[in-house]
C-alpha cells in the first residue's frame, strides 16, 4: 500500500469518470475544480489505503464493514444536499449551487452517528410492520422508485426535476 500522492493523471481519470457518474444519476460535482481535484486525491489515497474510497473528511477503520456507510458517495449525501446543499466533504452539492442560487458557507453538521451506535441505528427511525424507515417517492413519468426524505433534484432515469416526482408511499 503506496503513501504518495497519486499522480495528476489518475486524479484527472477518477474525476471524469466520477463526472460521468454523477452527471448520469442527477447529481452534481463541486464547481470548484481544483477544490474537487483535491477531494479526489483524497479519495485515490484512502483506496490505496483502505481498498476503497472512504470520504476523506471523515476518520476510516480500515476495516469495510465498518465504513460502507462512508464509502463514497456516502449515506450522507443525499440527505446533506437537501437540507445544506452540499455533502458533508463538498464533493456534491445541489443544482441551486450550480445555477449559483445558493452560495455555499460554512460546514455542516456530521450525520454520522458515533461509532458504538451505528449498527443499532436504522435511519429514519426502526423499522416497524406497516411502517417505512423513509416515504417513498415516484417519478410520475418513469416510475422510478425511491425511498428517501425527499425526492431527488433530477430522476436518475429520465432526468425530470423533482418537482414530477410524487409521494408514493
Amino acid at each position: 500500500m503506496s503513501e504518495e500522492a497519486p499522480a495528476e493523471e489518475r486524479i484527472e481519470k477518477a474525476l471524469q469518470k466520477l463526472s460521468r457518474d454523477a452527471q448520469s444519476g442527477g447529481y452534481h460535482l463541486n464547481p470548484d475544480r481544483e477544490f474537487t481535484k483535491d477531494l479526489i486525491a483524497g479519495l485515490l489515497v484512502n483506496e490505496d489505503r483502505y481498498g476503497y474510497w472512504a470520504c476523506p473528511c471523515r476518520l476510516a477503520s480500515g476495516k469495510k464493514e465498518e465504513d460502507l456507510d462512508i464509502i463514497c458517495p456516502c449515506d450522507y449525501r443525499d440527505p446533506d444536499l437537501g437540507a445544506f446543499h452540499m455533502c458533508y466533504c463538498a464533493l456534491y452539492v445541489s443544482e441551486k449551487v450550480i445555477r449559483k442560487e445558493v452560495v455555499l458557507e460554512g460546514s455542516i453538521p456530521e450525520r454520522r452517528p458515533p461509532g458504538g451506535k451505528r449498527d443499532k441505528q436504522i435511519p429514519g427511525g426502526a423499522l416497524l410492520p406497516g411502517k417505512l424507515a423513509y416515504p417513498v417517492w415516484r417519478c410520475k413519468v418513469c416510475g422510478y422508485l425511491c425511498a428517501r426524505e425527499e425526492p431527488p433534484e433530477t430522476c436518475p432515469v429520465c432526468k425530470v426535476k423533482k418537482e414530477r416526482f410524487e409521494r408514493f408511499l
